[in-house]
Parts: structure tokens; sequence; C-alpha cells
């Protein structure tokens, strides 16, 4: 197994893992801080349910990053965003960078 090099995670982000709907809202987990690289780009991604949206960011995190659909996340200019989709990219012991992508609106 693979991983990005730490080198190129060059970024920090806050991640509130989104954990389902409670009697008041949505519940989300503790901020943990998670080192990636940003790409701040506005492209064309499809949601879990099959739509398509836009996405004006992506991360590259470490695979072992838990930032489901829904979670909250605080880009490192302070500016706060939602988790559309989180992509596992596993080479399955090729050699390739492991890591889990992470799109938001």
């Amino acid at each position: 197994m693979s991983a990005i090099p730490g080198w190129l995670l060059r970024h920090r982000i806050t991640v509130e893992a989104y954990q389902g709907s409670g009697a008041y809202g949505d519940v989300y987990g503790a901020p943990a801080p998670v080192r990636c690289f940003l790409d701040q780009q506005t492209r064309l991604v499809r949601a879990p349910g099959g739509a398509d949206t836009t996405s004006s960011s992506t991360a590259y995190c470490p695979l072992a990053t838990v930032a489901p659909p829904g979670s909250r996340v605080t880009l490192p200019d302070g500016r706060k965003t939602i988790v559309i989709n989180a992509l596992r990219r596993d080479g399955g012991g090729l050699a390739t960078p492991d890591h889990l992508e992470v799109q938001m609106e």
C-alpha cells in the first residue's frame, strides 16, 4: 500500500464527520484536523444519489480520513462547505498513491 507522500499534504482542513440525523437535526462528530492536498476548482461531480452537482473544491486526504457525504468542512481560508461525496482511491497493492478524494460543494 502506497500513500500520498507527506510533502504533498500542504493544506489543512477541519472535518466534522456527518453521523446521521437526530431528534434536533443533523449530528456531527468532533472537529478533526486533516492534512490534505486541496484543489479549489469548479467541476461537475456525481452525488451519491446519482444527481450531477457542482463541486468547488476537492481534497486529497489520507485513506483513513473519515468524511462521509454530508460532513461539514472548514477550508484553510475559513470558508465552510459540505461534503458531496468521498471516494476511496485504493490501488489494491499497486504502487499508486492510495487516498480519499473528498468532493465538496
